[in-house]
Formats: C-alpha cells, sequence, structure tokens
C-alpha cells in the first residue's frame, strides 16, 4: 500500500469509523479474483457506510462507483496521476488502455465528487518533452467529465520527516526514487546522461535493484527498495533530490526529501514547480545540456538557504493537517 494511502486511512479514521480494503490492482491475472472479491465486499458492507472513498480510477473504482450510485451512496474518487494521462511516447498512463480508459471515464461520470491531489490532472500542458505542447489530465483525455471536484493537495507528516544533523551529508550526492520500470517515466535516462561529468558526485536512485539497457556510469548506485526509515537515512546523506519526471501527478517523494532539506531540481512539468517554488531549481525543458547547467548551478548555490527554504516550503503549504481539514470539510459535507 502506498504511504500516501495509509496516510489518509490513518487521518480519517481519528474521525471516522472506517471499513477499509487493500487489494493489488496492478497485477492483471489477480483481476477477475479482485472483482469478484470486491462486489461481494461491497454489498455485505453497503448497508454500513454512507460514503465510499476510493483511492485512484480505474478497475478499482468502477464497481464502487457503479454501486454507490445504485444505492444512493456518496462516492469521491481521489485521482493520483497514472489514472488521467496517456502519455504513450514513454509508454506510460492507464488511458492508453480502451477498456481501462472506458473503466476510469464511467468511474469518474457515477461518482458524487472526483478529488485530484493536484489542478494538473484535470488539465495541464507543456513542451517539456518535446518541442510539441503536451496536452494531460482526465478532462483532456475524458470526454463528459461534468463531476465536480475538489483538488486537495496530498499530506505529508512533517514530523516524521526532518534533518538528522547526526547524520554526516554528502555535499555533492544526489537522490531520485522510483519504481521498477519507471526510467523514462522519472527521466533517469537524463540523469545517466550527465552523471559521468559530475566524477565526484554520487546519484543514488531508491527503488531499483539494477538499470538494464544503458551504459550506466559507476557513480549511479541503485540502493533496491527501502523501508521509510532506511530512505529518511538516505534522504539525510544526500544534499539534492532530483524529480525529472516527465509527468507527475503530484511528487510525495519530493516532499519528503524537501522535508529533510534536500534542495530539489525537478523538471518543468505539472504540479512539481508549484511543489518547489523559491526553494530550488527547474529544468525548463528535457536536455542534457541544461540539465549540466542547471546542477552546476546547484552545486555552487547558497546551500543552506535553499535547504531551510525546502523544508519551509512543504510545512507551510502540504502538511497533512491541511489535507485532513480539506478532506474532513469535504466527506462531512
Amino acid at each position: 500500500m502506498y504511504t500516501f494511502i495509509q496516510t489518509d486511512i490513518k487521518l480519517l479514521s481519528e474521525d471516522f469509523e472506517l471499513i477499509t480494503v487493500n487489494q493489488n490492482w496492478s497485477r492483471k491475472l489477480l483481476l477477475p479474483i479482485n472483482i469478484f472479491y470486491q462486489f461481494f465486499f461491497l454489498l455485505i458492507n453497503m448497508h454500513k457506510v454512507e460514503t465510499i472513498l476510493v483511492s485512484f480510477a480505474g478497475y478499482c473504482s468502477f464497481l464502487p462507483a457503479l454501486l454507490g450510485r445504485i444505492f444512493n451512496k456518496k462516492v469521491a474518487v481521489i485521482v493520483h496521476g497514472t489514472d488521467c494521462v496517456s502519455f504513450p511516447e514513454i509508454e506510460y498512463g492507464n488511458l492508453r488502455n480502451i477498456i481501462l480508459s472506458f473503466v476510469t471515464k464511467k468511474s469518474l461520470q457515477w461518482a458524487s465528487i472526483i478529488l485530484p491531489v493536484s489542478e494538473s490532472l484535470v488539465y495541464t500542458e507543456n513542451n517539456y518533452y518535446s518541442s510539441t505542447t503536451l496536452k494531460f489530465g482526465y478532462n483532456y483525455h475524458l470526454s463528459n467529465i461534468k463531476t465536480s471536484y475538489r483538488v486537495i493537495h496530498n499530506g505529508l507528516n512533517v514530523l516524521s520527516w526532518v534533518r538528522d544533523n547526526s547524520i554526516t551529508r554528502n555535499e555533492t550526492s544526489f537522490v531520485t526514487v522510483l519504481g521498477e520500470g519507471k526510467i523514462k517515466i522519472k527521466g533517469v535516462d537524463l540523469i545517466i546522461k550527465v552523471a559521468s561529468r559530475f566524477p565526484n558526485s554520487i546519484f543514488y536512485l531508491a527503488g531499483i535493484e539494477n538499470i538494464k539497457g544503458y551504459d550506466v556510469p559507476k557513480n549511479i548506485i541503485c540502493k533496491g527498495r527501502l523501508k521509510p526509515e532506511e530512505l529518511k537515512v538516505l534522504y539525510n546523506q544526500s544534499q539534492f533530490y532530483l524529480q525529472l519526471s516527465n509527468t507527475e501527478g503530484f511528487g510525495v517523494a519530493l516532499c519528503e526529501a524537501m522535508l529533510c532539506e534536500c534542495i530539489p531540481l525537478v523538471s518543468n512539468v505539472n504540479f512539481l514547480p508549484t511543489i518547489v517554488g523559491d526553494s530550488g531549481f527547474v529544468l525548463k525543458k528535457r536536455n542534457s545540456e541544461m540539465l549540466f547547467d542547471l546542477i552546476n548551478g546547484a552545486l555552487n548555490s547558497d546551500t543552506i538557504v535553499f535547504e531551510r527554504r525546502a523544508r519551509k516550503r512543504i510545512k507551510d503549504n502540504f502538511s497533512v493537517s491541511k489535507r485532513k481539514k480539506l478532506l474532513l470539510s469535504i466527506l462531512k459535507n
């Protein structure tokens, strides 16, 4: 289960009695079993609830939205990223799939309200990836979505992610968090192109064991999957956080790193520049020479000032208390 879903369950359980189910919808072979199990879970528990809350739109939201409509229950669907995107150039986005696109569309049409974690999931456009302006968001890819929506940003526990001064920080080190199969999505192929030009720097990749199909410089180190406490140590060992995604719904790992006073370097897509504000650096185009210059600028910046700005930026704008307040106002009303 994603940490941001665990966070939502924890904060909502303080004010609501929750009945939860966690299923692995990413494994295609389990899809029939998941649908069968979810159908009976919903039927058994439907009379006990006032509101159905689903995290991610897709196969997992189709039955809750349909049965919620049939039984006159309020249904709120939180959308996070891949459920609002079709990006065939990097083989990313649920909306590339005809069936998945259909069930996502019906889920959002039948829902009482849609809760995107950033405005960019409703609609956004940019020319970061290529000279052609690319457009994304469920309002762009799907037609006739008239369901009302309310943007509620992800919330971070600012007390859980902190700078630990007992951990020695490598002042020329960078960290990126990604999942398996997301090299292109997270822009790691761009990092590979420039890493060798910074032989005194280390580039950590958390979440993957290795990189196949690329000539990887020796100063790129894959750390594998890390537990939250291990990830916190890695953030504290690293001076900078690289988030060079070609598309990104929000950027929870980015916020975690910033709370640990990592200086952010992000791509100019979706909500990432807004998260960073004046606390870091933004790569305007997907270009290795521009990235080289950006990294040089970051390495020669007043790092103490940027470190403090990074933590303050997340603490002031994306705290879990702010998300809780907004979620409660929606779900209670």
